[in-house]
């Protein structure tokens, strides 16, 4: 998040006073905190501050320090105490704001940007900063209000611009992102990433040649910039150059040896050529690297399945689980995996997540209801049955499945409506043999009843 303030200089008073030492180490700060070094500046102003507490520039820039090694909840501390001193200073109350927004207290936040609107309705930063507090909030449209009341105040705000281009790209308004973003980037050419943004953007609409030439044009800029690097890999890798993806992630790894999702995508790029052994090597350290990232277990525990090692694979899947997983994707695949194993309360769970992560789909009902099947629950299994056939009704691939579920029921009647039904919904569509084989299932199971009706009256 970027906003409108500045460690505030000190001038140096060359007459001796009682406080010459407090001020010499907050220049000492000053200077410790222009040159990078947050944790001495820190130490330097709280030195200076021992000596002088009632000094409200100083509990400022000591809250910008904390703020630049993202201690927000100490910064917001800071603030406050320097609010003690000066409270109508509008830029100590728009940082405060700030960094309400950033551990998202959002009531608060708002509430002191209106208080900045009150005391100074030109100060543009308070619109500006706002852009990012309701687009966290997912209230695009007061984001967007925001933009157009700091337009009014300064339209060439390039930071204005850059805040409501990130409103578009949640929204998947990718096309406006792009164009605000440019706007930024020909207002502040050395806009941190802006390139980078570009480059997603145009990932996301689809424009791969465009998504590269950004990428790259960052990384002429800042070639050390790890999160750049990373994306550019992925960029690589969904684009079927693996080689250069690997590139990208052993570069990280270079100066950053313990970069886990680097490590990780390393060994995607070799399962994706066949080389088991070492991807499952590059897994295992990824998770070494990070105990909590997602991925390297999914991967073992399908390998792991694979090769039968069913215990092994359980146990990886279950892991994986438990890093609270929210892409439906990879949950539907463990779900299917643990359907497998029979471990079917694991399989149901990952099912009836993915029902509340992501729009009604009739496969993920389907599975569902394969699992409660197997589970011995056929009333509750049909009702899940029908609602995936309703979810998704010319779907053949859907309804032959289902007709199997219904067939592992021992419902051979109701297997043989959802193909008749299936076939009069896709015109021209055949079931083949499954279809033959059921309608022979019912006429086998219709001549034994007449058969053991004849016996009867025989006797």
């Amino acid at each position: 998040m970027n906003f409108d303030s500045e460690f505030e200089p000190f001038e140096q008073d060359e007459q001796f006073n009682p406080w010459d030492s407090a001020e010499q180490k907050a220049v000492k700060a000053f200077e410790l905190y222009e040159t990078g070094l947050m944790n001495e500046a820190l130490v330097a102003m709280n030195e200076a501050l021992d000596i002088n507490p009632a000094n409200d520039r100083w509990h400022f820039n000591k809250a910008l320090t904390l703020d630049a090694m993202e201690r927000f909840d100490e910064a917001i501390e800071e603030f406050k105490l320097a609010l003690d001193m000066s409270p109508n200073d509008v830029e100590i109350l728009n940082c405060l704001a700030v960094d309400y927004t950033r551990t998202a207290h959002y009531d608060l936040s708002l509430s002191v940007f209106e208080q900045i609107e009150k005391l100074e309705p030109d100060f543009e930063p308070c619109y500006c900063n706002r852009i990012i507090t309701y687009t966290e909030m997912g209230e695009h449209e007061k984001a967007e209000q925001m933009f157009y009341l700091a337009q009014q105040i300064n339209e060439s705000c390039p930071l204005c611009f850059y805040n409501i281009g990130n409103s578009f790209f949640i929204r998947a308004s990718f096309r406006k992102a792009v164009w605000c973003w440019e706007k930024t980037a020909l207002l502040e050419p050395n806009h941190p990433q802006i390139n980078y943004r570009i480059a997603q953007a145009y990932w996301n609409i689809g424009n791969k040649n465009l998504a590269r030439r950004h990428f790259i044009e960052e990384l002429k800029n800042n070639p050390g910039d790890k999160d750049v690097i990373f994306d550019f890999g992925i960029f690589l890798l969904h684009d079927g150059d693996t080689t250069s993806a690997a590139e990208k992630f052993n570069r990280i790894l270079e100066t950053s040896p313990d970069y886990a999702a680097a490590v990780f995508y390393l060994g995607e790029i070799e399962l994706n050529r066949n080389n088991t052994e070492t991807a499952e090597k590059y897994y295992h350290r990824a998770i070494q690297l990070d105990c909590r990232l997602a991925g390297p277990r999914f991967r073992l525990g399908r390998l792991a399945l694979q090769q039968g090692r069913n215990d092994e694979a359980f146990s990886l899947l279950a892991s994986e689980l438990e890093l609270d997983i929210q892409q439906g994707e990879v949950l539907l695949s463990i779900g299917q995996m643990m359907t497998q194993l029979g471990r079917l309360d694991y399989a149901i769970h990952c099912f009836l997540k993915v029902s509340e992560l992501e729009p009604p789909k009739g496969v993920n009902y389907l599975y569902l209801a394969n699992a409660i099947a197997l589970r011995g629950e056929g009333d509750e299994a049909e009702q899940f049955l029908d609602y995936a056939l309703e979810l998704e009704p010319k779907n053949p691939e859907l309804a032959v499945e289902a007709a199997k579920t219904y067939l592992s029921m021992k419902k051979i009647h109701k297997a043989l409506l959802v193909l008749t039904t299936a076939r009069q919904e896709n015109k021209g569509c055949s079931f083949g043999l499954l279809e033959y084989a059921i309608r022979f299932k019912v006429f086998l199971d219709s001549t034994r009843n007449r058969l053991g009706y004849s016996l009867k009256i025989k006797k």
